[in-house]
């Protein structure tokens, strides 16, 4: 369906002629409305930031951003691995229905529409800097033809893996750069040998300055940055940092002080975007959301056990345990989102479609698996809606499905035909208790949860036998 027929019908729901439900009313129509900032890491564990418990690694802003705003303590990632989480992000639909649900070259389709498309339909300047990987070049899935008016950083995955490319994309061309990648793979992945400009500094920098340009505003800016990933063509040294700043002196093996480091290096520029959104005077009518597309990783010669990165939680990126889509989440919003204050929302990064439809006074378009979680940003809950499930599917490692329904998690593997493991999250976050054999009335009903969830794909099939 064309998307301006979907914003159509999204017109006919604000105007009441079909059965979507109100949206929060805020901010009014009096008001302008706010700008919007979503930061996402790349691989950065629940408890990899000090305000989740992480006591190695040193993350002061992030920590005094959750002190000023909010910290959601039960928010989840579209999915357990890159594409897929950041096409739920996008779409606002979950895994059993977003186009993309798996790691590869496939993009988003000219029909698929993207928060980015109904914030500019909105009127909102929409940035994109960093990773994207729903689309390669030449393609309709590329950001400037799914609602950004511009990009700067990586479309290709496995070129985002390396800190020292010689080239990045800026808007629809390939701008090079001055390091030196021998072998280099034909999407840009490789190992440079002449390190010279880091790519995470070049979009740390970008990202300052689309919110110069925009601060009139309203503004979208995705900031999808690489840090912590691994160089996975790098082997053990795949943590690519350019010095290992406040780690240097300590005992730890090289990979893990990289690994600090990127994520401290992180950190400071989060702390710099704050601090231009204060200097300019627009910190007050900018929300900034900070999160991370799925668990810690295990690569690059990274043990995500050094820092404990999964916190409390079991397994780590790849699983559909908590350890693998239970992520961070911090909203900063002076003035508006209370200062430190702890939510336990039950929300994922499909809700990012209606909540930027909310504060955008937009309609939320009809057929996604999205809920605006403004009236718990505003202090609220009384007015917030609640999903009745959330659902992930995995399609490596044999498969697997997932579903969140108020204190029960249950687990399937394979996914459609494996036995289903049940788990009481109030009494096990560590999901170490299979309670299935025990509830085999809640077992029955997630079943039925997950035959309605999944919707088959020609794209993506589950493994035969």
């Amino acid at each position: 369906m064309n998307k301006r027929i979907l914003f159509g019908l999204a017109a006919s729901c604000l105007l009441g002629l079909c059965g979507c439900a109100p949206r929060s009313g805020e901010p009014g129509k009096d008001e302008r409305p706010p700008n919007i900032v979503f930061i996402l890491a790349d691989d950065l564990g629940y408890g990899d930031l000090g305000s989740y418990g992480q006591k190695k690694v040193e993350t002061p802003r992030l920590d005094r951003m959750a002190e000023e705003g909010m910290r959601f303590t039960q928010f989840y990632a579209g999915s357990t691995v890159c594409a897929p989480s950041r096409s739920v992000l996008m779409t606002g639909q979950h895994l059993g229905r977003t186009y993309i649900r798996g790691n590869s070259k496939n993009g988003l389709r000219d029909q698929d529409l993207t928060v980015a498309e109904l914030l500019q339909e909105a009127g909102y300047a929409t940035g994109l800097v960093g990773k994207w990987g729903l689309g390669q070049e030449r393609s309709e899935g590329i950001p400037t033809r799914q609602g950004f008016d511009t990009f700067f950083g990586y479309l290709d995955q496995r070129h985002a893996h390396n800190y020292y490319p010689t080239f990045l994309i800026r808007g629809e061309e390939r701008v090079p750069l001055k390091n030196v990648v021998p072998d280099e793979g034909k999407d840009g992945d490789g190992t440079a040998t002449e390190r010279v400009e880091y790519s995470h500094d070049l979009m740390a920098e970008e990202a300052l300055e689309f919110i110069r340009r925009h601060r009139d505003g309203p503004f979208f800016l995705y900031l999808a940055l690489t840090i912590p990933h691994a160089n996975n063509e790098a082997g053990d040294e795949g943590m690519e940092v350019p010095d290992y700043g406040a780690y240097q002196g300590r005992d730890w093996p090289r990979p893990a002080k990289g690994f600090a480091a990127m994520v401290s290096r992180m950190d400071a520029d989060v702390g710099r975007l704050l601090d231009l959104l204060q200097e300019l005077d627009i910190d007050d009518r900018t929300l900034v959301l900070f999160s991370s597309d799925n668990g810690p990783h295990r690569e690059g010669g990274h043990d995500p056990d050094f820092f404990d990165s999964n916190g409390p939680l079991r397994g780590i990126k790849r699983d559909l345990y908590e350890g693998g889509i239970r992520v961070p989440f911090i909203a900063h919003w002076p003035g508006r989102v209370a200062a430190g204050t702890v939510s336990e929302h039950v929300g994922y990064f499909g809700d990012l479609m209606a909540t930027a439809a909310d504060l955008a006074d937009s309609a939320v378009p009809p057929d996604l698996d999205s809920i605006s979680f403004v009236p718990t940003l505003l202090g609220k809950p009384e007015d917030q809606r609640e999903h009745p499930y959330l659902y992930w599917e995995f399609y490596e490692r044999g498969s697997a499905q997932a579903i969140r329904s108020g204190k029960w998690k249950a687990v399937r593997k394979p996914m459609l035909t494996g036995p289903i493991e049940l788990y009481d999250l109030s009494a096990d976050l560590g999901e170490e208790n299979d309670i299935a054999p025990a509830n085999l009335d809640v077992v029955s009903e997630i079943e039925s949860l997950l035959e309605t969830a999944h919707r088959p794909s020609p794209l993506w099939q589950p493994p035969s036998g």
